[in-house]
């Protein structure tokens, strides 16, 4: 396992905001999960994807010293969920009521169907116990506003606000420095993150790469709005792929592609 990055990227009063990305080398497409530390216990966002990297993010939240409250998982991709199976099973996890279902009917289907990786995969799922939705919640005094958002990178996505903070838990709506996941809703993803630019936050905490600013979720647009262009103009597969590649080669974890294109143009698995 190559080490994963792990920072402090905002600290104000008595909360703490972590991060911890795994790597981006070989075919790992940078996953970031979240801390948001307060002054008697730990709220995580999202579990991690492979086991050594669910279980380095649990140890490092121990390693705060504070009980982990609750964990949010943002949406149903298992990158984001499988990891719970092997480090968080004993925490309670909250999910939008669509998500929780997903995982209920096809969790087992989708472990499954990534048997090549091997000993990378949990061996046990874990169905989040609690819906989340759109609303407001004060947890350990930190004002929360969560919020569903529809048909963009997945169907179904939780967001999370600390509108006192300035932090913005975007998870897959921005991919930072990374290539992204492609859908057929890119469309609506644009105005999403059109809408995204105009509301006041600073910090912007992704899915997959490092800690962003509104300047990188303006190059998420500008990407989406090439990739819809290029679909437009008949390009599919590895010439899609290619295109990608050679307009935006500064991207990392180009692996991300092998993912979605069977999906974007084959009509493979969901899973």
């Amino acid at each position: 396992m190559s080490d994963p990055i792990i920072m402090v990227v905002k600290q104000t009063g008595g909360v703490r905001i972590h991060t911890f990305v795994s790597s981006f080398a070989y075919g790992n497409i940078a996953n970031a999960t979240h801390v948001i530390e307060t002054e008697n216990q730990l709220v995580l966002v999202d579990g991690q994807f492979l086991v050594p990297y669910a279980r380095a993010f649990r140890e490092y939240a121990d390693g705060l010293g504070k009980p982990i409250e609750r964990l949010y998982v943002s949406h149903r991709h298992p990158d984001h969920w499988f990891g719970v199976g092997a480090a968080f099973s004993d925490v309670t996890v909250h999910a939008l009521p669509e998500t929780m279902g997903f995982i209920q009917d096809h969790g087992e289907a989708s472990r499954s169907d990534h048997w090549k990786l091997g000993d990378l995969v949990p061996d046990r799922i874990v169905v989040p116990q609690k819906a989340a939705g759109p609303g407001e919640e004060t947890i350990d005094g930190v004002r929360y506003v969560f919020d569903r958002v529809t048909e963009t990178e997945i169907d179904y996505h939780l967001t999370i606000k600390l509108p006192e903070l300035g932090v913005y838990f975007t998870q897959d709506l921005v991919y930072s420095g990374t290539h992204l996941y492609l859908t057929q809703h890119m469309d609506h993803w644009i105005r999403v993150l059109q809408e995204m630019l105009l509301e006041d936050y600073e910090l912007f905490l992704p899915g997959h790469g490092l800690p962003a600013d509104k300047n990188e979720v303006a190059r998420n647009i500008e990407y989406l709005s090439a990739a819809r262009q290029a679909v437009g103009d008949g390009l599919a597969g590895d010439a899609f792929k290619d295109f990608l590649l050679q307009r935006y080669p500064e991207r990392k974890c180009p692996g991300i592609f092998d993912i979605y294109l069977p999906r974007l143009f084959g009509g493979a698995s969901d899973y």
